[in-house]
C-alpha cells in the first residue's frame, strides 16, 4: 500500500502547490457565485483538480521515460482516469459557466426539453452517459448488460457528487469515506494507484472548499464522483456492480423527492460531521475575518443555495 499512499500524497502536494502559484486562476468575474450564505465565491475550483491529474500523469510519464518507477508509461487505468477526469470536469465546467434558468433534476431538465429548450444539465447529463460509455467499453467488447450497468454506475456517481455539493467540504469529506472502502478492495492494483493522486488532490482542496475560498463547483464534484465509480467498475465483479449501481440509481431518484441537507441535518451524527471543519460564522464573517462586499446583480445565484436553487443534477 505503500505505493497508493505516496500516490495520494502527490496529490495533495501537488494541488497545494497549484493552488500557491496559480491562485488567481479564479479570479474572472465570471466564475463568482453566491454560496449557501450568499458569500461571493469563486466556483470551478474543481479546475484544480484537473491541472493537479494533469502534472502528476505529465510527472509519471517523464519519470518513466527515464526508468524511474515501475512502469515506463501510461497503463490502461491511467488512462481512463484521465479521460474521465477530463471528460466529466469539460461538462462540469460548461454547467458551471453557462447554466441558466430555475431548472433542475432530471424532471426538471425534461420539463425544459418539452418547451424547446435544452438546459446546460441536460448536456451534462447526456453528455456523462456518452463518456461512461466510451469509458467501459474502452477495454474491450462487453456485452449489453454488462455495459450498461457500468455506464450507469460511472455516470450515476458523477451525479451524486453534484448532489452533495450544496456546502461547503460536503462532496469531498463523503468521497473520502466512500474511497476507504474502495482502496481497500482495489489495494495496489493499476486503478488504485491511478485513483489515489485524484482523490489525494480532492482531499489538497478540502480546506478551500470547507472555508468558502473556493467552490468545487460541477467542474469538481463531477470529476469526484466519476472517478470513485471508475474505480467501483474496474477493480470490483459485476455482481459487486449490479448492486452498487442499484443504490446508486436509489439515491439519485431519492434526490428528486427529499433533500439532501434535511436528511443530514435531522440525523445527528451525519450533521456533526457535514458541518465538521467549516468556517465559523461572526458578524464580520467567517473565521472573523471581515465579510465581503454584498453580492451584486452581475452575481449569478449558485446551485449550492439549498432554498432557491438546490444542485439537483
Amino acid at each position: 500500500m505503500i505505493t497508493v499512499v505516496v500516490a495520494f500524497l502527490v496529490g495533495v502536494v501537488t494541488v497545494r502547490f497549484l493552488r500557491v502559484v496559480s491562485g488567481e486562476i479564479l479570479a474572472s468575474p465570471a466564475l463568482a457565485r453566491r454560496n449557501h450564505r450568499d458569500r461571493v465565491v469563486p466556483t470551478a475550483g474543481g479546475l484544480f483538480l484537473i491541472l493537479a491529474v494533469l502534472v502528476v500523469e505529465a510527472g509519471r510519464a517523464v519519470l518513466g521515460a527515464i526508468g524511474v518507477g515501475a512502469e515506463s508509461g501510461l497503463t490502461e487505468a491511467r488512462s481512463a482516469v484521465l479521460f474521465a477526469v477530463f471528460g466529466f470536469g469539460f461538462l462540469g465546467l460548461v454547467d458551471d459557466l453557462a447554466a441558466v434558468g430555475e431548472d433542475r433534476g432530471f424532471r426538471g431538465h425534461l420539463r425544459a426539453l418539452t418547451h424547446g429548450r435544452v438546459t446546460t444539465g441536460l448536456l451534462k447529463l447526456v453528455g456523462g452517459a456518452a463518456v461512461a460509455v466510451v469509458l467501459v467499453a474502452t477495454p474491450g467488447f462487453k456485452s449489453g448488460r454488462t455495459l450498461l450497468v457500468d455506464a450507469m454506475l460511472i455516470a450515476l456517481a458523477a451525479n451524486l457528487g453534484n448532489l452533495l455539493d450544496r456546502a461547503p467540504g460536503r462532496t469531498i469529506k463523503f468521497a473520502l469515506v466512500a474511497y476507504v472502502p474502495i482502496a481497500l478492495v482495489v489495494g495496489t492494483a493499476p486503478i488504485g494507484v491511478a485513483l489515489a493522486p485524484v482523490i489525494g488532490a480532492a482531499f489538497g482542496l478540502l480546506g478551500d472548499d470547507l472555508h468558502e475560498r473556493l467552490m468545487l463547483g460541477d467542474t469538481g464534484a463531477n470529476v469526484i464522483g466519476a472517478v470513485l465509480g471508475l474505480a467501483v467498475v474496474l477493480g470490483s465483479r459485476d455482481s459487486v456492480r449490479l448492486v452498487v449501481m442499484l443504490v446508486l440509481l436509489g439515491v439519485n431518484v431519492a434526490a428528486e423527492l427529499v433533500s439532501f441537507s434535511r436528511v443530514i441535518d435531522s440525523v445527528p451524527p451525519l450533521r456533526a460531521f457535514d458541518r465538521w471543519g467549516r468556517a465559523r460564522v461572526t458578524p464580520s464573517g467567517p473565521t472573523g475575518r471581515p465579510a465581503p462586499p454584498a453580492p451584486t446583480a452581475a452575481v449569478r445565484p449558485t446551485r449550492r443555495d439549498g432554498s432557491r436553487r438546490a444542485r439537483r443534477a
